[in-house]
């Protein structure tokens, strides 16, 4: 701490050295409180220049608080000054010494005069000599050049303060003297010292310079020793650095590796020749692994259970459809109680025993048949493939057929030859199939553009049977679901746009309330109905929620595009573009409206009429959709089917007419909808396929097929032969002479299949017939070997081989590769990788090995393999497949893209895996709903038992254990006066006989042995006219459709309603 009064001194000192004087720096300096010690009085100069030149400095200091300097600052610079003084006295005495010596030309004291003032060791004695002459020689050189010779002498120190001297008074100054005159001709002591240096230097460089000449060997010892621990050092260091940063190097290599990798596979994939360098890297994605086969048969196992249980529930649907029917016929007495008992019973069956089979995975294949029948079978499978590949044949034998029986021939083989389109491969055939017979139709069968909308287009019908089915009802239930349970759960929602229903309906309520009847015509025109304000005002509440609840369900279907199925998308796309073909001059608003009649009318038309046919909904057992609901979803879809077809309401639906703004503007979102609809991506893009997917694929494509639809469609192919392969060289023709005759069932399967001496033979070929079996396809071509081999198989073997070479032997070029012999390490290697792949191929399932011919083949040693390839390139090369112009870069690009293809396969399939799976949780969730639905209708008919053991108070039917009726007891009839029926409303009036003869007539209404049937008899004055049956359940038909008023016995008018009214009260209690 600086006590006060040193304060006040160093503020005097401060403010003396910013006025730049030096005796007034000087006198603050020598102040008592400033304690500053060493103070000469003569040096006042130098004392204020340190001073100033410190004090700047620490103004330019940034990061110094302070910006006065203080007494330890002060003193430092005073005892820096001090320093500069005696430094300069010594130069002086140099200077002096030196100069004067060489003007005296005292060579011998300059050895004297130099070691006063530098290092004795450094001076040489032996060059005494030479130091003078050399200054000697410096001095006269100078003084050739001076231009004045005085007494005074500067020096200049630290390159800031300059010192003089004066020779003659020996005065010295740190300020220019007045009117001084240089002495030019003196040596100063920097060019002393710069001559000084310059010897001093050479004497230590030939001093060292003897040394390592004397000492090379070590000296090479040396530096070797050095450079290796410098550099072992480094190294070290270096791998220290590595260890402590271990995971970013893992990172940083993975990133340039992956990069590398990345920019390979741009090259094999986007490049046009990709070289064979990149192709080689690649080449082991096409290696079929564990994961591989064991992936291939989940998904076969999978496609299997998705196709054998769509047919299970489908035919689970017809029989519970049956089953429905028959209930309802129950329920309004048009068959028995047996009738239902008898088809429960086969319900039943179905549900368990008989079931199995359909569900059966492990069904009877090929191996499971006769031996003799074994070459048959192989040529089924060959027939099949060539079907499903080649979508022409199909097509042809479609229209060959009458439409119902065409139908059938659709909905089980078709859709079984191609699995349901339950994977890509499956899906693009039949898309190809649904294309060409399309093309077809549209070329042979329509002569109008309307004919299409107008007309049943039997593959319009097929696609939209496809994508309604178990494959495209999650795409529907997606779509419509949410909408079309949000119409049928309001409760509230009435929608009726027909005025001449609304007025009955009126009607009908009101005598239904009363039991009176109505004084209103029964019998109204449209014009009529709509001339009552009820009528009106229920009309027009209905056209408001009728717009509302279409908006809803338009913007669901025109939202959901991306929902929509490819498929149908695609077909949607092959129409437009084969009616504007066929007519070039069709407007697009025309070829719009055949888009739209296919996605909306045919598609989801359907299904918002009857969501509960279609699966939109889930129902529970028992549970239907009542009238109301119905009606308000078909008024719904009626709007949507005028808006996508802009057809405006006119003529019988003049009513409506204010709604015809509202279908305009919807026709415009939908013609939008349809336009985009058609943007779809061909097949072969959008699956990724071509003509070699088959052979990349590890699996043999498999169907499921009954033995029975095998032999139809041989028979089928047999009848239609020359219509479908006119040409006697055709394939189809081969395959179907090699098969002879349409086998039967017992045929098929070969002698002993079935029991000759069993009384039930016929019934157990039938069975028998329904078994399915699975055909693993191939093609014809595709197991022959040598001269007979086509072109495309050859190019697959030689493929399969070039892939093996190329493993094991390096080559920028394919004939490079060729033509240089393999060494010994080459064979070896290549041993090893075919060892390896034996050991994988033993454990390969049978139906995914490959042929015999192209086994035989891995096996070759590898100077044989490329033998081989090199006679196979040869004849590839004269059918054109090849050049060796371009060193065979054709097969190198398709080995190239069938690495790219196996890549997506395998993308694919793990797709597929996730949708089958999908698909088969569904399936099995609609399995559950069905055997709901049998013990619901188990449960409904043992009711219907148990009531009938009970004594009705009418009729009573008695049971024995079987469920048959034992005997019956006849009812009494009721008996009415026309004249009472007539008070009552009942009866109307009765042609040419006078109200008041209506007392003579009686009829006598007496209830049958069938429920729900009615004898009405007729007497006039005793006398029996006639007789008529009334059928309770035709009554509700007629007033479910609104009619009003019915005649019995061509004369008879009668009021429907309240017929029904008495009927029920009478015979029902009701």
């Amino acid at each position: 701490m600086h006590s006060l009064p040193g304060i006040v001194a160093i503020g005097f000192i401060n403010e003396a050295i910013d006025e730049g004087n030096p005796l007034k720096t000087l006198d603050t300096l020598m102040l008592p409180n400033a304690k500053i010690r060493n103070v000469d009085p003569n040096r006042a100069q130098h004392y204020q220049d340190v001073l100033h030149h410190a004090k700047s400095q620490k103004l330019l200091d940034v990061e110094s608080v302070s910006k006065v300097l203080w007494l330890d600052e002060i003193q430092q610079a005073i005892d820096e000054a001090n320093m500069d003084e005696d430094k300069a006295k010594r130069w002086v005495t140099l200077v002096i010494d030196v100069n004067q010596c060489l003007e005296g030309g005292k060579s011998n004291d300059i050895l004297s005069v130099l070691k006063s003032s530098y290092n004795t060791h450094d001076v040489i004695p032996e060059c005494a000599d030479r130091y003078y002459n050399a200054l000697a020689k410096a001095k006269e050189c100078k003084s050739q050049y001076a231009s004045s010779d005085g007494s005074w002498f500067k020096l200049n120190l630290q390159d800031k303060y300059d010192y003089y001297y004066n020779i003659d008074s020996q005065e010295s100054s740190w300020v220019p003297p007045e009117s001084y005159v240089l002495k030019q001709s003196w040596l100063m002591e920097k060019e002393i010292e710069a001559f000084w240096k310059r010897y001093t230097q050479q004497k230590t460089y030939m001093a060292r310079r003897k040394m390592f000449v004397d000492n090379v060997d070590s000296i090479v010892k040396i530096q070797s020793w050095f450079r290796m621990a410098k550099a072992r050092k480094s190294y070290v260091s270096r791998l220290q650095y590595f260890m402590d940063h271990k995971n970013e190097i893992v990172k940083i290599q993975s990133l340039l590796r992956a990069n590398k990798a990345r920019d390979d596979y741009k090259t094999l994939v986007g490049s046009e020749n990709p070289p064979l360098t990149v192709i080689r890297k690649f080449v082991h994605l096409l290696d079929q692994s564990d994961l591989d086969f064991q992936e291939e048969l989940e998904v076969a196992r999978l496609r299997e259970e998705v196709v054998t249980k769509i047919r299970a529930n489908q035919q689970l649907e017809k029989d519970l459809n049956l089953m429905d029917l028959k209930i309802g016929l129950l329920v309004k007495n048009r068959i028995t109680l047996e009738d239902v008992i008898s088809h429960r019973t086969k319900l039943n069956k179905k549900k368990g025993g008989e079931m199995e089979i359909l569900n059966n995975t492990e069904h009877q294949g090929i191996k499971s048949l006769s031996k003799e029948r074994r070459k048959t079978l192989e040529t089924y499978q060959q027939l099949f493939y060539l079907l499903q590949t080649n979508p022409l044949y199909l097509a042809k034998l479609i229209f060959q057929m009458p439409q119902n029986k065409s139908t059938k021939f659709m909905d089980t083989v078709i859709f079984t030859l191609y699995n349901y389109a339950s994977n890509q491969r499956e899906e693009f055939l039949l898309l190809k199939l649904f294309k060409t017979a399309l093309e077809e139709e549209i070329k042979s069968k329509v002569d109008q553009v309307q004919d299409i909308v107008t007309g049943n287009p039997t593959v319009i019908k097929m696609v939209v049977s496809f994508n309604r089915g178990a494959r495209g009802q999650n795409t529907l239930r997606q779509l419509l679901a949410p909408v079309v349970k949000e119409i049928i759960d309001d409760k509230s929602l009435i929608i009726n746009t027909n005025p001449v229903e609304v007025y009955k309906a009126w009607v009908n309520q009101l005598e239904t309330q009363t039991g009176e009847a109505s004084k209103l015509p029964y019998d109204v025109t449209t014009e009529q109905a709509l001339t009552y304000p009820e009528v009106k005002n229920k009309l027009e509440a209905s056209i408001e929620n009728l717009r509302r609840v279409t908006d809803k369900v338009l913007n669901s279907i025109i939202s959901s595009l991306d929902l929509l199925p490819y498929g149908l998308r695609y077909i949607a796309k092959v129409l437009k573009n084969s009616i504007h073909e066929k007519f070039p001059d069709a407007t697009e608003d025309e070829l719009l409206k055949i888009v739209g009649n296919l996605l909306y009318y045919r598609y989801k038309n359907p299904a918002i009429v009857a969501p509960d046919g279609f699966d939109i909904i889930d129902m529970t057992a028992g549970g239907q959709i009542n009238s109301d609901q119905r009606r308000n979803l078909g008024s719904v879809a009626k709007v949507l089917q005028h808006a996508a077809s802009n057809k405006m309401f006119e003529g019988e639906n003049e009513h409506l007419s204010s709604m015809n703004n509202y279908l305009s503007e919807t026709y415009q979102k939908f013609r939008n909808y349809f336009k985009e609809a058609c943007n779809v991506p061909e097949p072969e893009e959008k699956f990724n396929m071509d003509k070699y997917t088959d052979l990349v694929t590890v699996s043999k494509p498999v169907i499921y097929i009954s033995i029975e639809e095998i032999i139809n469609t041989h028979s089928l192919l047999l009848e239609h032969q020359d219509a479908i392969a006119p040409e006697r060289n055709d394939l189809l023709n081969e395959l179907l002479e090699l098969l002879g005759e349409v086998p039967t069932v017992e045929s098929f399967l070969g002698e002993g299949a079935v029991d000759p001496n069993d009384p039930n033979k016929a019934n157990t070929l039938n069975q028998l017939s329904k078994t399915e079996i699975s055909l693993y396809l191939t093609s014809k071509y595709d197991i022959e070997d040598g001269e007979g081999m086509d072109g495309r198989s050859l190019m697959i073997k030689t493929k399969k081989l070039i892939i093996d070479v190329i493993r094991n032997q390096p080559g920028s070029t394919l004939t490079e590769i060729l033509e240089t012999p393999a060494t010994e390490q080459q064979e070896t290697d290549h041993n090893k990788d075919m060892v390896s792949r034996a050991i994988i191929d033993s454990r390969t399932p049978e139906e995914m090995k490959h042929s015999q011919s192209m086994i035989e083949d891995a096996q070759l040693p590898l100077e044989q393999k490329k033998r081989k390839i090199q006679r196979n390139l040869r004849t590839l090369e004269q059918t054109g497949l090849v050049s060796s112009k371009n060193k065979y870069q054709d097969i190198l690009n398709e080995i190239a893209k069938d690495v790219l293809n196996q890549r997506i396969y395998r993308k694919l399939r793990k797709a597929e895996l996730a949708k089958l799976q999908q698909t088969l949780n569904a399936l099995n969730g609609k399995a559950a709903f069905f055997e709901e639905q049998i013990n619901y209708y188990d449960t409904y008919i043992k009711t219907c038992l148990d009531n009938l053991k009970r004594k009705n108070s009418r009729r009573s039917i008695k049971l024995d254990g079987k469920g048959e009726p034992k005997g019956t007891k006849r009812a009494k009839p009721v008996r009415y006066t026309a004249a009472k029926l007539h008070e009552k409303g009942v009866l109307l009036g009765i042609d040419d006989l006078q109200t008041n003869q209506f007392k003579n007539v009686i009829f006598d209404i007496l209830a049958t042995e069938d429920v729900g049937i009615f004898d009405v008899r007729s007497k006039f004055l005793g006398v029996e006219m006639e007789k008529v049956q009334l059928n309770i359940q035709d009554l509700l038909q007629m007033q479910y459709e609104g009619v009003a008023v019915m005649k019995m016995f061509d004369k008879v008018k009668v009021n429907v309603n309240l017929l029904i009214y008495l009927l029920n009260k009478k015979f029902y209690g009701k």
